[in-house]
């Protein structure tokens, strides 16, 4: 800026410098005007009188302008110097502002604020100090539930010994039902037996509860109370949202959601329907809304038997697609009971087999739509007599329910 000023202020001085120096240069060849002009006519030196006029007007109006700027440089120059000085005299006044406060007392109001905050963030500190430690002992508690249950899980039930089974129907065990006040079927913790346990001291709603049976763990089971009997519901198949298409492992232990699709696990039906003689209930209903049931005494072994399964159908309305008096053993696509077994690959799922696997699989592939073709229907949910039709099955539910003697006559 200081610069361009200084232009503005020499420029002028240049330009009237040369103009002198041209009007000297007229005024030396003034003493040989006669010379000079002979050559040139009236008109032309007049017009050369003016022009040189008008350059002496522009070169007065030129030192004219150069004397303002002059002057008006100077007065900024001075304004400069004055604010310069107020500044230093702004910036000593603001340190001793800021010196006066730091050493001046404080207000009560604000220490007094000040003091409430700083507890407000110690309370703040502890309170999530607290939350802290409250999430490490869920944490904590959530690992041990969650121990728990795969302990409940792996825990291998004591087993009875084996029971021969012969080809001829099974006559009904001569133990009768167990009683709500029978010690074998109450533990002496007081966690209920079955579901029948949990009716009997007054439960009427359908739902999920926990059960212990003899020389078992604590499991949970989904009791089903129809027209005033209590069922334990080992199977639930409604809209194909669980695979059961599962390992050997998952069918023993089960597998899903008791509140949705499900296996109980064959380990926990054996641990349930050893205590006494029970009832097997199947509900079936098709693409058409039909339902229709069966009711079969049974006899269910143990893993070391591939849990075979021996049944014969005492009641329902329709006919029965199960082999009765037959040796039915349940196999898995990763568990063959037999060698050269192959029903669980040709039909999905595990199931109980005999040796010409049959048309029925409640465990089989869930098809919706309901499938068109034949071997669609095969593997999928099915059930099929030996003479009679096939159905194709939308939903199921298997049930267990103890009885006693006089349930078999």
């Amino acid at each position: 800026m200081f610069t361009i000023k200084l232009l503005l202020f020499i420029v002028p001085l240049v330009i009237s410098s040369r103009i002198d120096q041209d009007n000297s240069a007229f005024d030396s060849v003034s003493p040989e005007p006669n010379s000079r002009f002979a050559m040139l006519d009236e008109e032309e030196e007049k017009e050369l009188r003016r022009t040189t006029y008008k350059l002496q007007v522009k070169n007065e109006e030129v030192k004219n302008m150069s004397l303002e700027l002059n002057s008006k440089l100077e007065s900024l120059l001075g304004e400069k110097i004055l604010l310069q000085q107020k500044v230093k005299y702004l910036e000593e006044q603001l340190i001793n502002l800021i010196l006066n406060q730091a050493k001046a007392p404080e207000h009560p109001e604000v220490t007094s604020l000040k003091i409430f905050v700083e507890k407000q963030d110690n309370s703040i500190k502890d309170l999530l100090q607290t939350v802290e430690e409250q999430y490490k002992q869920l944490n904590q508690q959530h690992s041990q539930i969650k121990e728990i249950e795969n302990q409940l899980r792996r825990t291998s039930i004591q087993e009875p010994t084996e029971i021969y089974l012969s080809s001829k129907p099974r006559a009904p065990r001569t133990t009768p039902f167990l009683q709500l006040n029978e010690v074998r079927n109450v533990k002496h913790d007081g966690i209920p037996a079955d579901c029948t346990t949990i009716y009997n001291r007054g439960e009427r709603t359908s739902g999920m509860y926990a059960i212990r049976p003899s020389n078992a763990q604590v499991f949970h089971v989904y009791c089903d109370v129809l027209s005033g009997t209590p069922w334990t519901l080992i199977q639930h198949r409604t809209d194909g949202s669980q695979n059961f298409n599962e390992t050997w492992e998952n069918y023993k232990y089960g597998f899903g959601r008791l509140d949705g699709e499900f296996w109980l696990g064959l380990e926990k039906i054996y641990s349930i329907v050893n205590q006494s003689n029970y009832v097997l209930r199947i509900e079936l209903e098709d693409w058409k809304n039909n339902k229709h049931y069966i009711e079969y005494s049974f006899y269910l072994g143990n893993h070391e038997t591939n849990y075979m399964l021996h049944l014969v159908a005492i009641a329902g309305n329709v006919p029965n697609a199960i082999p009765e008096n037959k040796d039915l053993v349940f196999s898995t696509w990763d568990h063959k009971a037999k060698e050269h077994f192959n029903c669980p690959e040709s039909y999905s799922g595990g199931w109980w087999w005999h040796d010409d696997c049959g048309e029925n699989n409640l465990n089989g592939k869930y098809n919706k739509p309901r499938a068109k073709s034949k071997p669609e229907r095969r593997r999928g949910l099915s059930w099929k007599s030996q003479n009679g039709r096939l159905y194709s099955i939308k939903s199921t539910k298997m049930l267990i329910h103890p009885t006693d003697s006089e349930s078999f006559q």
